[in-house]
């Protein structure tokens, strides 16, 4: 499995902006029911609950799954299942599943759950929103609600006007469904983007968690993420915002690190043999520069010490 295969299929992005952002993810996908929540009672999540009702079998699969306790405008108390399906492709067991595990959570905590699902792939035929079953003196007729990405390829003015995290959060996912095979331009979809977070005059907070996902799914080979890095390092400095290059760092350099890391003690045990282990740790104790330094340093190098 490529690395960008596996880091774009990942679920939590999803499950951590999901958490950071609950109230504007159903408002921006479910506003009938989003309509019904009293939003100024907390929502809680309930991860053990959900843990007790999904099947070891089913952890290989990449979902992002939120089982959210809500509080009604009316005063009662509802639970919503949120599914996020990954997946780059359809399957024909889903709609069974989506039921499963709605009547798991009524049997096991007598709830009956709000089933919805986000839909990710790329296979604009697949709408699965219902299971049924039907005999001449038994049948069962059981509805969910869906949200299809890909149909917002067509409103894509209004992901742009829309000030909601999860307009943003779509036009990443788009783009990068997009751009599979045109890197240059994910890269110019990737800047702007994240550009768009400053120029909407978002909190730091707000831009960090944004710039998390669209770094986390839109990924560039090495040398596009460098022109990136340093372009967007100069927007930065020219907005005097340094939001993400002077603070986390996110991604980038830390990616540097690892590979400049592995070069280096490849590098060494080349020159001078099987490095101790005590010397393997203090390399991964050093910054960047440290690590480029010792880098040219191993030209001179004759022996460990």
């Amino acid at each position: 499995m490529s690395e960008e295969r596996e880091r774009a299929d990942n679920d939590s992005p999803w499950k951590e902006i999901l958490e950071a952002y609950f109230p504007q993810a159903m408002q921006f996908f479910f506003p009938q029911t989003a309509a019904l929540i009293n939003w100024e009672r907390p929502h809680e999540f309930l991860d053990k609950e959900f843990q007790q009702i999904a099947r070891e079998a089913e952890l290989g699969r990449r979902y992002a799954d939120k089982l959210v306790k809500v509080w009604q405008i009316q005063g009662e108390e509802i639970w919503l299942l949120i599914h996020v399906e990954i997946q780059a492709k359809s399957e024909d067991n889903f709609a069974q599943r989506m039921f499963s595990y709605n009547l798991r959570i009524f049997d096991k905590f007598a709830k009956p759950a709000i089933s919805l699902a986000i839909l990710c792939d790329a296979d604009s035929t697949w709408r699965p929103n219902q299971y049924s079953y039907n005999y001449p003196d038994c049948g069962l007729h059981f509805r969910f609600g869906t949200v299809k990405l890909l149909d917002y390829q067509n409103r894509w003015t209004e992901l742009e006007k829309s000030d909601n995290p999860f307009a943003t959060v779509v036009m990443a996912h788009l783009k990068t469904q997009q751009t599979t095979k045109q890197l240059g331009e994910r890269k110019t979809w990737k800047f702007s983007l994240i550009r768009r977070l400053y120029e909407q005059g978002l909190q730091e907070r707000d831009i960090r968690n944004l710039y998390r996902f669209i770094d986390w799914v839109m990924i560039l080979p090495k040398g596009l993420e460098a022109e990136f890095w340093q372009e967007f390092k100069q927007f930065e400095q020219e907005r005097t915002m340094s939001y993400i290059t002077t603070g986390e760092r996110i991604g980038y350099e830390k990616g540097q690190q690892e590979q400049a890391q592995t070069l280096v003690l490849r590098q060494l045990q080349k020159r001078v043999g099987e490095l101790p282990q005590q010397v393997r740790e203090q390399i991964q104790g050093l910054s960047l520069e440290q690590l480029e330094a010792l880098g040219e340093a191993l030209l001179d190098f004759s022996a460990l010490a």
